[in-house]
């Protein structure tokens, strides 16, 4: 397939651009700045807040990913890709603050919820209730890390579920595996989900 994705130079994008490359994917890795890549990948300047240039992409690729960082720009770029995608299939990096705890409230709402990522996971909240009412035609997922998510060991292996936390921490190489087995064999359409190792 060919896929895009936009902040290809985080920390997740390059393991989704890696992880990509390995499964034998056309990948366009895009950013704001040319950095270096994985061999193998195109890189793309451009910026998602942009229509044009997200149907230039949208166009031209099967599956679309925002791994964007949450910054002052994240929603409007979540909204320039909704709007604008067409029917490209999104997939969009998400946050664990969504995630619900076993008596329903989120995790970026109780009182232990780590500060200095409080305002990143409430944009990645946003994001979320911007898909859930996204029109019908809107072919997106919206794939949630564990709440501890960090570079680890690629082990291809991972638990999924729905609204609550799968366990306590992913690894990106594996988030990277889970997200795409999702994009080669979809199992959450206009759905969110998360993994966990």
């Amino acid at each position: 397939m060919k896929i895009a994705i936009y902040g290809a130079t985080g920390n997740i994008g390059p393991r989704l651009v890696a992880e990509a490359l390995r499964r034998g994917h056309e990948v366009t890795a895009i950013g704001r700045t040319e950095r270096a890549i994985a061999q193998g990948a195109t890189f793309v300047t451009g910026d998602a807040a942009d229509p044009a240039f997200v149907e230039r992409i949208a166009g031209s690729h099967d599956v679309v990913v925002s791994a964007l960082n949450t910054n002052e720009t994240f929603l409007d770029s979540i909204r320039a890709l909704i709007a604008h995608a067409g029917t490209t299939r999104l997939i969009v990096v998400g946050g664990a603050g969504s995630l619900l705890t076993s008596a329903g409230t989120r995790l970026v709402d109780a009182p232990e919820f780590p500060a200095g990522w409080k305002a990143g996971a409430l944009l990645q909240t946003q994001a979320l209730d911007l898909l859930l009412a996204a029109d019908p035609d809107v072919d997106w997922t919206y794939l949630s890390p564990a709440p501890e998510i960090s570079a680890g060991e690629r082990t291809g292996k991972y638990l999924t579920a729905l609204d609550e936390p799968a366990g306590e921490h992913i690894s990106y190489e594996d988030y990277a595996v889970a997200l795409l087995d999702e994009i080669e064999s979809p199992q959450h359409g206009r759905q969110r989900f998360t993994v966990a190792n």
